[in-house]
């Protein structure tokens, strides 16, 4: 490649980089259909999470930890930030509030899912 090639493909990494939404990288994206956070692990969906409100805290909070919003994250599209009871902020999809799985050890593991019939593997 040219030296003239590599400056433009320089300057369009950084206009795509400084895009608005690429803060979603950070906390989650798709992967084998599924979604996965910013470490490729599962994320899940709670079945008695209704309205855009997680009803995972305490206990259930541990074992399914909330893909919880760092500072400087923005929603965009079917991902949205939900507040939760404690007053932090949680990520959803589709509406969905997002957990991982305290047993999934490694990228790729869905231990939790179907778990007890309430928790599924978040798709999008």
């Amino acid at each position: 490649m040219t030296r003239h090639t590599l400056n433009w493909m320089a300057l369009f990494t950084a206009v795509v980089l400084a895009l608005p939404g690429v803060a979603l990288a950070d906390h989650a994206m798709e992967k084998n259909g599924m979604l996965v956070d910013h470490s490729d692990m599962t994320l899940y969906t709670f079945d008695k999470d209704t309205g855009g409100k997680s009803m995972c805290s305490g206990e259930c909070a541990k074992n399914w930890p909330p893909l919880m919003v760092k500072a400087g994250e923005k929603a965009e599209g079917k991902w949205t930030q939900i507040k939760r009871d404690d007053g932090s902020m949680q990520w959803a999809y589709d509406g969905k509030p997002l957990y991982t799985f305290v047993k999934d050890k490694k990228a790729g593991d869905t231990m939790g899912d179907g778990m007890k019939d309430v928790w599924h593997v978040a798709k999008p």
